[in-house]
Formats: structure tokens, sequence, C-alpha cells
């Protein structure tokens, strides 16, 4: 919303060399609004723009770009300028970053890397994707349990400028166990003589540093933090997670989900910053096997061509039979999906989704049959209305029933539901729902099939 309005003026400042107005724009809005401004200049007008503010508002106002266009900067910019910058960055920024880059790109950049940075860089790029320790910062407030509140106060107010928060106070030993924390209101409420021990809360919730960051994204919603410690397997903490990561973490889980449920497989990137050819091919896969099944059910057709040839009004209800089933399958996914993924149920009550699943069923079964009936009646007949609407019984309960079971499987034996797309769960239930309309057909009309030549 800024952009159109604040980059022409933008622009006449770098070509006037107005560096007093360049300085004032980048420290007198807000970094976001700054990196939403000037993302429509050219790399190097960029930087020229960066150049005009200090270490730390650079910082920020590089942060707020999307990860495609900061691989874009730091990979069009001389390495010392981007070493400095990495330097300030908050550790899982700086990783998030680095991931990205050519390998061979970040062992030229590492050297010019402070050691305490580059040590802790190269710990949190070590930790498998998506895992808690490759979201983490390590840039956490910790103190030891024998000091009091009033020398607890002094510690932080000489190291909150270099920890990404200070509101949970994490509480260790010398061989940084965690024993316990304390939050900062706890701290300015208790009395300076008292000793954080007596007051710290022993009960923590931590994650360990492999857990998936979706079990940790819910798990601090579950408990409603503001961050949450990340321990190591001897107990040990290594970082925390704060609640701004795990809202990256959310979105792009639920991103993750849309796509998966629309069947394509999942961008990395903006559908705008992605390329088209990587597009069509996430597209692609998806549609060939689609593509695959729907030829399956030409096939099946096909096969039951000397019925649909004497009967000839099969072919007017199809569409109508195998929808009613597939649309039915495809809400109960979405349902069942979505109360995996917020913890809500899990692959042991399968049997009370099945009870429910079964139960809805029922009822939509006789609903939507008795609405089938009469206009199949009305066009083609007793039998017609018969083998209609019995079909879309059978088959709106066998939707919603392969609909549920489906992503409990998956989640069961380590898959992600999500998988379960509404096309492939509306495929399979086409599939089957032109097998039980032809072969009901075929029993109902048994006289009628007898005759048919062979």
């Amino acid at each position: 919303m800024y952009n159109p309005l604040l980059l022409p003026e933008v622009r006449e400042m770098l070509d006037s060399g107005d560096d007093a107005g360049l300085i004032e724009f980048c420290t007198a809005l807000h970094p976001g609004v700054v990196a939403e401004v000037i993302e429509g200049l050219s790399n190097e007008d960029i930087w020229r723009v960066l150049s005009h503010c200090d270490v730390n508002s650079r910082v920020q106002i590089f942060t707020f770009f999307d990860l495609p266009k900061q691989e874009d900067l730091v990979t069009t910019t001389d390495r010392k300028r981007v070493s400095a910058l990495l330097e300030e960055m908050a550790p899982d920024d700086r990783v998030d970053l680095l991931e990205r880059l050519d390998p061979k790109h970040v062992d030229l950049l590492l050297p010019l890397i402070a050691q305490a940075e580059r040590s802790d860089i190269r710990k949190l790029l070590s930790y498998p994707e998506n895992s808690a320790g490759s979201i983490m910062t390590t840039e956490y407030a910790s103190l030891p349990q024998e000091i009091t509140v009033e020398e607890s106060l002094r510690r932080l107010r000489r190291i909150a400028p270099d920890r990404e928060t200070i509101y949970y106070v994490y509480v260790l030993d010398d061989q940084r166990h965690l024993h316990g924390f304390v939050s900062l209101r706890q701290l300015i409420l208790a009395k300076p003589e008292a000793i954080v021990a007596d007051i710290m809360d022993h009960d923590v919730i931590s994650v360990n540093v492999s857990d998936d960051q979706e079990d940790v994204a819910s798990m601090l919603g579950r408990y409603d933090l503001l961050a949450i410690p990340v321990v190591d397997d001897h107990n040990c903490l290594v970082g925390i997670i704060t609640h701004d990561d795990v809202i990256d973490v959310i979105q792009e889980e639920a991103t993750e989900d849309a796509h998966r449920a629309g069947a394509v497989e999942p961008l990395e990137d903006s559908y705008l910053s992605t390329p088209i050819l990587t597009i069509t091919w996430k597209r692609g896969i998806w549609l060939l096997f689609l593509f695959t099944v729907a030829q399956g059910i030409s096939v099946v057709v096909d096969s039951y061509k000397e019925i649909s040839e004497h009967v000839e009004w099969m072919g007017t209800f199809i569409a109508l039979v195998i929808a009613t089933g597939g649309n039915a399958g495809s809400q109960s996914a979405a349902l069942v999906i979505r109360t995996l993924a917020l913890g809500e149920a899990g692959p042991s009550d399968w049997l009370r989704i099945a009870a429910r699943e079964a139960a809805m069923g029922l009822m939509f079964a006789v609903v939507l049959s008795t609405l089938g009936f009469f206009p199949a009646w009305g066009l083609q007949g007793w039998d017609a209305a018969i083998i209609v609407s019995a079909t879309v019984a059978i088959m709106v309960m066998w939707g919603s029933m392969i609909g549920a079971m489906l992503p409990i499987v998956f989640k069961k034996i380590g898959m992600d539901p999500a998988l379960i797309s509404n096309p492939l769960v509306a495929a399979i239930v086409d599939f089957t729902g032109i097998l039980v309309y032809y072969e009901f057909a075929q029993f109902w009309l048994t006289p009628v099939v007898e005759t048919l030549p062979h």
C-alpha cells in the first residue's frame, strides 16, 4: 500500500543524492514499511538505501524482505557487506537465509563472520529441516538459581540488548541443565532479596531439539506461551522458539495443507516468486495421477457398454451418482485432516470418528437418496429410481468413511494426512462409484441383462 506513494520520492532522493532525506526515510518509518517501499528498486539501489542507516536498522529492514528476495540481494553484492549483515541478524533468521544459499557460497561467507556467530551458524545448520532446532534462536536469557532478584535484574539489564526476548528467563546450572524459569513480571514483583530458586516455576514445558516444528507450534499455542525452551536429550537448554517464529510455522503449514488439499505439491516460496516451470511440475504430478484415475474410470464405463447400450438412461445419472459420493468424501477428509492437525484427535480415536461418519453418512444417505428417487422416477421410471437412489445412498456412506479413514491411516503410518487431497478422495470414490452403480444396475435389472447378447 505504501509502495506506489513513496517509491517515486525514494527514486528522486537516490538520483539527487539526498543523503539526509534517505537517512530520515530509513529511520522515521517502520522497517517493514521501508522494506515494502524499496522492494520495487533494483538490488543495487536497495543496497544504496540500506547504506544510509545504522547496522541494526539495516538488519531490521532486511529481515522484512521475503527469503527469495533476501537470497537475491546477498548473491548480488560483495561478501564483506553480507557477512557484516549476517553477524547482526537473529540466529534463526540468518540460518533460514543460509539454508537457501549454495553451500559453496556459504563456505566463502563463514570465514568472514566472527567465531562465536560462525559456531552458532554451524550448529543450527546441522539440525534437520522442519525440526525445533532449525527454527530456534540461541539468544535467550538465563540465570543461575542461587542469586537474588536484585542481582537478576542487574544482569538482565546488561544482556537484554543482545537477547531476542527477556520476558521468560530460564534458570540453569553450570552444565546448562534446565531447572525452571521465571518471568520478568515475577522478578519485578518479587522482593529484591528473594532468591531466584524460591520464586521460579519448576514445571517447565519444553520441546526436544528434534521435535517437528508443527508439534512445537501446537504446544506453544495450547499453553499460551510467548516462547518455549528447546532442550537436547540431556535436558540441556540449547535455544528457544518465540511466538513470532511459530506464527511463521503456522502460516507455512497452513499453506502446505491448502496446496495439498487442492492436489498441488506445496511451493517453497510465494506463488509469484516461484518459477512457472516449478509450479507446472508440482501441479503436473498430481494432474497426471488424477488423469490416470480418470482413464481407469473410462475403462470401467466402457466395460459396461453392453448394458449402457440397452439401458440408455444409465449414462444420464452417472454424474449425479459419482459426484455425490466424491463430495461427501471430500467433506469428511477436510474435517478429519483439520482435526488431526489441531491435535483434537489421533489415530487411536478412529473408532469414534468412524461411528460419527457412519451416523452422518446414514442421515445424508436417507436425505439425498430420497431427493434422487423422485426425479429419476419421473424421468425414467421405477427401475431408474431404485438404482439411482440406492447407489447414491451407498456412495454417500462409502465416501464419508473413505474420506475420514484415509487421513487417519496416513497419520498412523507417519505420513502427512494432508496428502489426502480432495481431488484424490473424489477420484477414489468416483472410481468405486462407477463400479457400484453398474454392478447394482446389473443385479436389479437381471432379467434385462440376461437378454443382452454375449
